[in-house]
């Protein structure tokens, strides 16, 4: 059977750059074109030529790209022509090979937001596909509140979609701007405006403000459309548009998709979709989702130990597609719902090596539930619980040994007369049986802690030397005077490599020192120093 062809329009660098907190370079912008291009999406809209100096500068730009590269703008204005409307004419101008402009084609917008009649805009539209299309420009036309001008005047919207498919559009984008529709609606008036532009001209462009941009998407798809709009890790506004990230593993995946139709993306850009998504948060400077489907960290993440066991005899039972095909990874969570089966995975993938049978896995396991619920939390600190449970097996030898530490925070006027507040710390170690003092100065008592504790650790000095800290969290579990708090500290070194350690007290300073010594034990443990 011939599967027919599905083409993806991303729009992350235009719709996708109005998320609130999301604010693109030029340099992000060619960075982010790149990683589109290299997924494998049919075209790459770049933003609006003209509305900002960094738009501007952006099509200006020189590049390379299998993607078709597209500008964005708007419909002419009524009662000038195309040739003497600067907007249109600036899209025209831009270096891309297709426009995609957005029509109005819910007559309350019309009237209310443009304050033209409803035959001014059929002529807008008319006449801007009419400009590009001479231009040499693939035309596309985004029908902005699509569905819900066709709920409130039917003929209206299918006049505004005609009137674009006549004057030459390549594509007419079907809008739920507003995303108020539901899949049932979507199906319906999909299939309704196929009566008036051929099914293969049709686009899906959703937003997700009932959490349905990619069911809708889906839907339109059965029902005719085939071009979808989305972003990457569903960015957009208010609540965000349909997430390529979620769509493109579900059409290459599912049978019912992926029997039918074809898109671009090659199954090895779909192998690396998780490290895409990763790295596109990285360079946004937020946090990924950990419960995105298909990328996100939990997404095959199994924490009850009766399902734990039944992932071990076969994935299937609980995992609809296996994680490597998105370039995902299975997780057997250590935790106080899980079991031996979670304990043993979790073992095998932090690189301990341990027969079931061995009686000290029970103790193990208990001492983890007993540790959960005083608040540690394994999932998240990997580093951790391969210390915890190297020391269970008698494999950690005591590199050092914290005899007491101590913390001062000053505020205080320096050498310029400037009102400062400075933490010193002093901290006492046994190396080899010999005590071993440092103190330093921090911007802050975990700051200050950390500086003392790595300033001297005798002859095991030379194995820290490379290690820096990168992050640290605090969250506290309980409210109140006496609330206890968790630190979460991740550290890396000249390898390249990040761990995470755990430390849990009443007292956040505490908390943190715990998790300083625990990244010190780990790293010492990585460089192969020796035991005492």
């Amino acid at each position: 059977m011939t599967r027919e062809r599905l083409y993806l329009f991303d729009t992350t660098l235009r719709d996708g750059a109005q998320t609130a907190g999301v604010d693109f370079t030029l340099e992000d912008k060619i960075e982010v074109a790149g990683m589109l291009d290299r997924l494998g999406v049919d075209y790459v809209e770049g933003g609006y030529p003209g509305a900002n100096p960094t738009d501007t500068e952006f099509f200006a730009a020189p590049r390379t790209s299998h993607a078709i590269f597209t500008a964005f703008g708007m419909t002419k204005r009524a009662g000038r022509s195309a040739a003497n409307d600067p907007g249109l004419q600036g899209v025209l101008r831009a270096k891309a090979e297709a426009c995609c402009f957005v029509a109005k084609s819910w007559d309350f917008h019309v009237r209310e937001a443009l304050g033209i009649t409803l035959d001014e805009n059929l002529e807008t539209i008319r006449d801007t596909v009419a400009a590009s299309v001479a231009a040499g420009r693939e035309t596309m036309v985004d029908c902005e509140h699509f569905f819900d001008g066709w709920k409130a005047n039917r003929d209206y919207a299918l006049a505004c979609a005609k009137a674009a498919y006549e004057a030459g559009a390549r594509w007419v984008v079907l809008c739920d701007t507003n995303g108020g529709t539901t899949p049932e609606e979507v199906a319906e008036i999909v299939a309704s405006a196929a009566t008036v532009v051929p099914a293969g001209k049709l686009g899906i462009h959703a937003h997700d403000d009932m959490g349905l941009a990619v069911a809708n998407s889906l839907a339109a798809v059965r029902a005719g459309a085939r071009q979808i709009q989305g972003t990457l890790n569903g960015l957009g506004e208010r609540c965000g548009n349909a997430n390529l990230t979620t769509l493109i593993p579900t059409l290459k995946l599912k049978p019912d998709f992926a029997e039918r139709y074809e898109v671009g993306v090659p199954d090895e850009s779909l192998s690396a979709l998780a490290q895409l998504s990763r790295a596109f948060d990285e360079l946004l400077n937020r946090p990924s989702n950990r419960h995105a489907p298909y990328v996100g960290a939990n997404a095959f993440a199994t924490k009850a130990g009766i399902h734990a066991s039944a992932i071990l005899k076969n994935p299937r039972t609980y995992e609809h597609v296996t994680p490597d095909s998105v370039g995902n990874h299975r997780r057997l969570l250590v935790s106080d719902q899980g079991g031996k089966s979670n304990l043993l995975s979790e073992l095998a993938r932090v690189g301990v090596e341990v027969d079931r049978s061995d009686p000290r896995l029970d103790r193990l396991l208990a001492d983890v539930k007993a540790r959960e619920a005083q608040g540690y939390a394994y999932e998240g600190a990997e580093a951790s619980f391969a210390l915890m449970a190297k020391r269970a097996l008698g494999r950690v030898p005591d590199f050092f040994t914290v005899e007491s530490f101590r913390v001062m925070v000053e505020r205080r006027h320096n050498a310029l007369g400037e009102l400062v507040t400075m933490s010193e710390a002093v901290v006492k170690v046994t190396v080899d049986g010999e005590p071993l003092i440092t103190a330093a100065e921090g911007i802050g008592p975990v700051n200050a802690l950390d500086v003392a504790l790595r300033k001297d650790l005798g002859r095991y000095q030379p194995y820290i030397a490379d290690l820096r800290l990168t992050d640290y969290k605090v969250r506290i579990l309980n409210g109140g005077t006496e609330a206890v708090t968790r630190v979460l500290i991740e550290s890396t070194d000249g390898d390249g490599e990040a761990w995470t350690t755990v430390g849990v007290s009443p007292n956040v300073v505490d908390a943190s020192f715990e998790a300083l010594v625990d990244s010190l034990t780990y790293k010492l443990l990585k460089a192969g120093a020796p035991a005492p």
